[in-house]
This record gives structure tokens, sequence and C-alpha cells, in this order.
């Protein structure tokens, strides 16, 4: 066996043979460790992501909140519009109005004039029943002052009479001690008794009279004093008032069907498109009369994609071009909100190969030009939002 092998080692096609093997396994070796240095490189270079300056999206043009749409308050046919696509209008201008106008404004005015009626009238029975309670208030006076007056006019002569009588009936007493003893005669002594009775009944009859004058003056009163509360009792106003208060309500349903057929701007804006004409019939469930908002300051909304938007934040400038050409030069606007809702794209993109169920998050931009795309609302536009301003 050993012969064997010294026999192959000394042959030549042995050792050819050999380093055949020798260099194609250095070969191998090469080519694998190449591979898998590509391999490597390879990974690492997928691991690696590239740094992202900006977040481009694509937006539409809007006014400041929004489009708003018109549309009426009640089933019926448009009767007038007030305004024309363009315009510039304050908040709670009339803008349209129903056929049914007319025939609500009148029912309001009858409305108006009835409750004007009625407050005429209580202001009426109230100033009458104010008069006939002063006129009663004068009448108690009148009756009472000249009676209170005879009263103490004839206080006046009892007391006078009673003064009187006091110094007759002191001279009676003396004018007796006199004809006791003989200084006076019995004629005079008479004559100052009946002087004295005189004077007595003088006096009752004052008295008598003052009383009968204080009676009828409490019964003239006491009379007075309940035509006046009768008077009072009379002056019934609720009736009037109940009226007074029922116009009211009519006034306000009027004024409230009224209102229903009036079309207003809920606030300042510009008209951007008239959907219905005169005579159409519309709805509060059918197509809006109308469109309108605020082009004085102009937004535009961008649908940053959902895997963008943690990389946007409020206060970001941004710059807007236009890929139609609708507007040439390059604007810039200011993020100001970032949506919480991810949503379907709405803005769909030119290209067939783009994604056309792309979930985004819509992003307002106040535009600083606003004056540029006033009259583009709706306009297609290309955002770049500049994540490190």
């Amino acid at each position: 066996m050993s012969a064997y092998f010294i026999r192959l080692w000394q042959k030549r096609g042995f050792w050819i043979l050999l380093v055949g093997i020798l260099v194609m396994g250095g070969v191998l070796l090469f080519v694998v460790r190449d591979i898998l240095q590509t391999r490597r490189e390879a990974s690492q270079s997928a691991l690696s992501v590239p740094e992202q300056f900006s977040v481009a999206a694509l937006g539409r043009v809007e006014p400041a909140n929004g489009v708003i749409d018109l549309a009426a308050s009640r089933t019926g046919r448009l009767g007038g519009l007030m305004v024309r696509k363009g315009d510039i209008v304050e908040a709670d201008q009339i803008l349209a109005y129903l056929d049914t106008y007319e025939v609500s404004k009148a029912e309001r005015d009858y409305a108006a004039s009835q409750l004007s009626e009625a407050r005429a009238e209580l202001v009426a029975r109230t100033a009458l029943g104010s008069s006939q309670i002063e006129e009663a208030r004068t009448r108690i006076a009148q009756i009472d002052e000249p009676q209170r007056a005879a009263i103490q006019a004839q206080e006046a002569t009892i007391q006078s009479l009673q003064a009187e009588l006091d110094v007759a009936e002191i001279d009676l007493e003396r004018f007796q001690r006199l004809n006791q003893s003989g200084a006076v005669s019995r004629q005079e002594l008479d004559r100052q008794q009946a002087t004295v009775n005189r004077l007595r009944a003088e006096l009752d009859n004052a008295k008598a009279t003052k009383q009968r004058l204080e009676q009828s003056r409490a019964a003239d009163v006491e009379n007075a004093v309940a035509q006046m509360r009768s008077t009072e009792a009379n002056l019934t106003l609720a009736q009037v008032q109940s009226r007074v208060s029922s116009a009211e309500q009519n006034l306000a349903k009027a004024q409230s069907e009224l209102d229903l057929t009036i079309i207003r701007a809920p606030k300042a804006g510009q008209i951007l498109n008239i959907y219905a004409d005169p005579g159409e019939a519309v709805s509060p469930s059918g197509e809006p009369i109308l469109a309108m908002g605020d082009t004085s300051q102009m937004y535009v909304v961008a649908e940053v994609y959902e895997t963008d938007v943690n990389l946007v934040r409020v206060g970001q400038t941004a710059t807007i071009t236009s890929r139609n050409g609708a507007f040439t030069e390059t604007l810039t606007g200011t993020v100001e909100e970032i949506g919480l809702e991810i949503a379907k794209n709405d803005v769909l993109d030119d290209d067939p190969a783009a994604n056309a169920d792309a979930r985004v998050v819509e992003t307002r931009i106040r535009v600083n030009q606003s004056n540029a795309i006033a009259g583009l609302t709706n306009l297609q536009v290309e955002v770049v939002i500049d994540i490190d301003s």
C-alpha cells in the first residue's frame, strides 16, 4: 500500500491536479467573501433612512371657515334673489326670499297693528280709570273740607255760647243773693234767669247742630269713598292686558313665519355660487340656494399622508403652487390647524398610477397672499411644508 502512495506522489499529474484543486478553492473563497460583503453593504444601506426636510401633499383652496351652503328653511318656491355671484355681503343681509314672503309680511304687519291697537286701548283705559279715581278723590275733598269748616265754625259758636252762659249763670247767682237782701228787684232776677235759660237753649241747639253736621259729614265721606272704591274696582285692566299679551304672541309668531321666508347671510363674506333661480322649488333637504364664504382670508386644506403627519407642527411654514397654472407665483402660508381624524383623500392626483385610496389628515394652512386665490375656491394645489421651520 505504501509503495502505491510513493509511486502516486512521484507522478507529475498528481501534482497538477492538486494545484488545480487549491486554485479553484481559493477562487471560490474569494467569490463567496465578495458576495457576503455585497449583501452586508446592501443590508446596511437598507437600514439607513435618508433625512427628511419637508412634507409634500396635495390640497384644495377654501375660504376661512369653509364654504357655507345656504338652503331654504321651509319648502316652497324661490321668490327672488337679492345678490349676484361675486357680491360682497354683510352679516344678516337679506340674500333671497321665498314666494310666500309677501303674504307672511302682510300677516306680520296685521299682527303688529293689532298689538298697537291693544296697547293704545290699554293706555286709554288706564288713563280713563286714573282720571275717574282722581275725580272721586277730588269729590271726597270737596265734600269733606266745607263740612269740616262748618263743624269747626259750629264748635266756635258752642264755645262762645258756653262762655256767655258761664257769665250769665254767675250773674244769676249774684242776682239771687242781692234779691234776698233787697238790693235787686224780683223783676231783674227774673230777667237774668231768662237770659240764662235762653243761652242754655242756644248752647244745646248749637251742640245738636254740630252733631248733625258731623253725622252728615261722616255719611257723605263714606259715600264718596265707596264711590271711589267702586271706580277702582271697575277699572279691571286684566282683560285689556290679556289682549296685549295675546297680540304680542301673535306678532312674535308672525315674525317667525316671516323669517322662515327670508335667507340671510350668517356672516360677512362673498357669494361664491348661485344654484337656484326664482320660481324653482326649494326645500331644507334639497339642493342649496347659494354658497358663500369669507374670501378676505383664504386657506389651503392640505391632505397630509398619515405616515407624514407626525412631522407636521402648528406654526410651520409652507409653500403653495398651482400645478395647472391657475396662478403663477409661489404662495406662502403657515400651518394653523392639524386635523384629529384620518380619512380617505378627497383631492386626487392627476397621475393614474397615484394612490386613490390614501389615508390622510387634513391640515389647514393660512395663506399669506389671499388676494391671489380669493376667486379660486376648491382649486387643487401642491403644498410643501417645511418641517424644519
